[in-house]
């Protein structure tokens, strides 16, 4: 009997560690905890704080760009809106001149010195033209250019080959090799055929 006592004993012992086994056992659809699960969240707030310290980066440059945009657009504006200011300060010296040799012409009637006076503001024009790249064209006698010049009117010459600048009526000018105005020019042509014969 004592046997059989000990053998249910051992039975019920068994049932309940069994019991208390299943109770430490995750529930369904519960996921165990361990360490791992620990090095993952630390993983996620890691990227997450990458993405963050990112985006703050992204819009920082594009706040920079913008303000670059706008430095730009300003420089820009005031390049176009100044970019006469040197060649007009230059012209001044050249008014200044014409309007001495006005009044100069107004107290006296010595021609000479109105015309010496003339030639001084003249060789002033010619020296701002030289210093910013302006260059007068005068073209007789070259091979007429429809680039460059704007022909007035054609003129029959014998002595010059057809399509010759033979006069020039008002020069040109060129802005570093650009045209800022045709030189107003006579352009020969050749002669009709028996328009130097005589009748016999």
């Amino acid at each position: 009997m004592s046997d059989q006592r000990e053998v249910r004993e051992q039975d019920e012992d068994v049932k309940t560690a069994g019991a208390e086994a299943a109770d430490a056992q995750p529930g369904e659809g519960e996921a165990p905890v361990t360490e791992e699960g620990g090095d993952t969240d630390d993983r996620l707030q890691e990227l997450e704080a990458l993405a963050e310290e990112r985006r703050d980066q992204a819009l920082r440059a594009q706040a920079e760009l913008e303000n670059q945009r706008r430095r730009f657009e300003r420089e820009l504006e005031n390049a176009h809106k100044y970019a006469m200011e040197k060649f007009a300060a230059e012209l001044l010296d050249v008014c200044d001149s014409l309007e001495m040799g006005v009044q100069a012409a107004r107290e006296s009637r010595d021609v000479e010195r109105i015309i010496e006076g003339a030639e001084l503001t003249l060789k002033n024009f010619h020296h701002v033209f030289e210093k910013f790249g302006i260059q007068a064209e005068e073209p007789t006698g070259e091979r007429f250019d429809p680039e460059r010049h704007q022909a007035m009117s054609m003129q029959e010459d014998a002595s010059q080959p057809p399509n010759t600048v033979v006069a020039t009526m008002q020069k040109g000018y060129l802005l570093q090799d650009r045209v800022l105005r045709p030189a107003m020019v006579v352009v020969s042509k050749a002669p009709a055929a028996g328009s130097g014969e005589q009748d016999s």
